[in-house]
């Protein structure tokens, strides 16, 4: 077993209790979800979340219903039958006997008046497993009233032993992924389409209606269900019966606070309809015991958190929309609410977006230049909040819908020409500590890593449009002597600047999607789906709520968080996440691999 292999166990067993009840079939195994009925002080909804010959999986959550508490609570229940905690976590477990104490762990230490928290544990049956009659939260006994709905039994014939199984260490491993037959059947349409219509792309949940479908050019009228439902229906015909299907939960309030292309219906302070109207009811969906078989990637609000870093006061890159999205805090809510809901679904592997090289590559000991240490330590804020605790985190997302390559083959950022070091003489590299998606998502998980989340935690990079091939790319490292010209000349990266992100042309088709290609990257995705636009090229009134970025039109001269670069984007281009023919086309010309 790998290093890697090993450490990502670790977090599998911490996981292992999180699948839903609902989600459960197990030959003659009954799933139970028991409340105890809590007292004027405390309420416990104890869940049997999976369950196996000899072992099972457990949650409790215990909710305060009296004063605040503060420096420390102490759970306590008896099992009945003989059976024992081997391993927990939220929480210090111990056992003596039949009796099993919980204290809390050092970050949930407060339980304020109605309030959560919810150990989670594996443990080992032998017979029969009943459900504790009765919890202690600081020696007062939980008997205060709950929903009236205590008891969810669920039995069924079924073969398998464990559907869906755990969650596993890497979600792609061993399993195919789900092909949109939206988006397959209009690359299928295209001329030359046909040679890639069958590769696997993100669902995009980019608005409320897209839950029940609204019929965008792309997505049609598929919404989540339809989706899902057709994801069952491709892992049912696999001989592996195994399937991950994409979803990206991308709808924050005041969304892409620094764009406008891909501005958002949410107003910045709709955080709660954020939380009913869209997480709930994806959480509901997705929950369904129909899809408890299914491996669910939730990839989470694109392009969000690091303009908490890069675009607000006092930077020089600061926008309004991102001083107020960090002062009402409703990104920070919104995205730790969506992995505490989602990550409370035993088959769904969270990954947050982390931007790309080109965005927060910078890591610097002045705060005023230090993009890549900060957005680090902006998403361990994130846990413990709202249940997003480290366990509900499978790792995190490079690259989305961007074009930053893999790799550049021919140079490197330390390189030195003419006695000058290409980091520093370069415009192009201004100091940035990468020039590729692999060695920026490597050095980011280990930097996430020490701000507090999983040492297993995987990266996904989007590879759906970052290939820079055809005619244009260079097939060696240039020549000359003056860095400058030297770095322009070997990169295959053939945008005006690394922070241009609209319909880039000469940019092609990446690696194909492919499961563990390097170490501690889970796998190359294509979340964008190729075709889809970034934003249109002109003003297009809609009803979308999307606005139009000068970045998107191929005249603009740039602004300061481009450089003051031509925004390198293509002509003719519809509204973001419409059909454009045109891009598509050239993405097959350009692709890297070639098709």
């Amino acid at each position: 077993m790998s290093l890697r292999t090993f450490v990502r166990s670790r977090k599998l067993t911490g996981a292992l209790a999180m699948t839903s009840v609902a989600a459960l079939s197990v030959a003659g195994v009954v799933a139970s979800t028991a409340t105890a009925n809590a007292a004027a002080g405390c309420r416990v909804a104890y869940q049997i979340s999976d369950q196996w010959p000899g072992g099972f999986g457990g949650n409790v959550t215990v909710t305060n219903l009296g004063d605040a508490i503060s420096g420390g609570w102490t759970l306590e229940w008896d099992f009945a039958a003989g059976q024992t905690v081997q391993q927990g976590w939220n929480g210090d477990f111990s056992q003596s006997g039949t009796r099993v104490t919980v204290r809390n762990a050092s970050w949930n230490a407060n339980l304020g008046t109605g309030s959560s928290a919810t150990p989670g544990f594996n443990g080992s049956w032998n017979g029969s497993n009943p459900v504790p009659t009765q919890f202690r939260l600081n020696g007062t006994v939980c008997t205060g009233t709950v929903d009236t709905t205590t008891t969810t039994t669920t039995t069924t014939t079924s073969s398998d032993t464990n559907p869906g199984g755990p969650r596993v260490d890497n979600p792609y491993v061993g399993a195919g992924v789900y092909v949109n037959p939206q988006w397959s059947r209009q690359a299928a349409a295209e001329p030359g389409g046909s040679r890639i219509a069958n590769q696997p792309t993100g669902v995009w949940m980019d608005r409320i209606s897209a839950i029940t479908g609204n019929g965008s050019p792309t997505t049609g009228s598929m919404g989540l269900v339809d989706h899902l439902n057709e994801a069952e229906k491709q892992r049912a015909a696999r001989a592996d019966g195994q399937l991950v299907v994409q979803v990206v939960v991308y709808n924050l309030p005041g969304r892409d606070c620094a764009a406008l292309a891909s501005n958002g219906e949410l107003k910045a302070d709709e955080i709660g309809r954020y939380k009913t109207e869209y997480i709930d009811k994806i959480a509901e969906i997705v929950a369904r015991p129909a899809y408890s078989k299914l491996r669910v990637v939730s990839v989470i609000e694109i392009d969000s958190l690091p303009n908490l870093v890069t675009n607000v006061s006092p930077r020089p890159t600061a926008t309004p929309e991102c001083d107020t999205m960090k002062q009402n805090g409703n990104y920070i809510e919104g995205v730790s609410y969506a992995l505490g809901k989602l990550g409370a679904i035993g088959n769904v592997y969270n990954y947050i977006d982390a931007a790309h090289h080109g965005w927060i590559g910078w890591g610097d000991d002045n705060p005023q230049y230090d993009n890549f240490y900060a957005s680090a330590k902006l998403f361990a804020t994130l846990l413990g909040k709202n249940g997003a605790t480290k366990d509900k985190i499978h790792g995190f997302i490079t690259n989305t819908a961007n074009y930053s390559p893999l790799e550049e083959p021919f140079w490197t950022v330390d390189d030195y020409v003419g006695g000058r070091p290409v980091k520093e003489a370069s415009k192009w590299v201004d100091w940035n500590d990468f020039n590729g998606e692999v060695g920026f998502a490597t050095a980011f998980r280990t930097e996430l890593v020490k701000q507090g989340f999983d040492s297993g935690i995987g990266m996904l990079i989007d590879t759906s449009r970052n290939g820079w091939g055809g005619p244009n790319r260079p097939t060696a490292k240039s020549t000359s002597g003056d860095p400058t010209t030297y770095v322009n000349e070997s990169r295959i990266d053939r945008r005006h600047q690394k922070g241009n992100w609209c319909n880039q042309s000469g940019a092609g088709l990446g690696e194909r999607p492919k499961a563990a290609p390097k170490p501690g990257i889970d796998a190359y995705v294509w979340i964008k789906p190729p075709g889809e636009s970034d934003g249109s090229a002109t003003l297009i009134p809609n009803e979308e709520g999307k606005g139009f970025d000068r970045m998107c039109d191929p005249t603009y001269t740039g602004n300061i968080r481009n450089g003051n670069n031509m925004s390198g984007a293509l002509a003719n281009a519809p509204l973001s996440g419409h059909w454009f023919s045109g891009q598509f086309q050239e993405l097959m010309r350009n692709a890297y691999p070639a098709l």
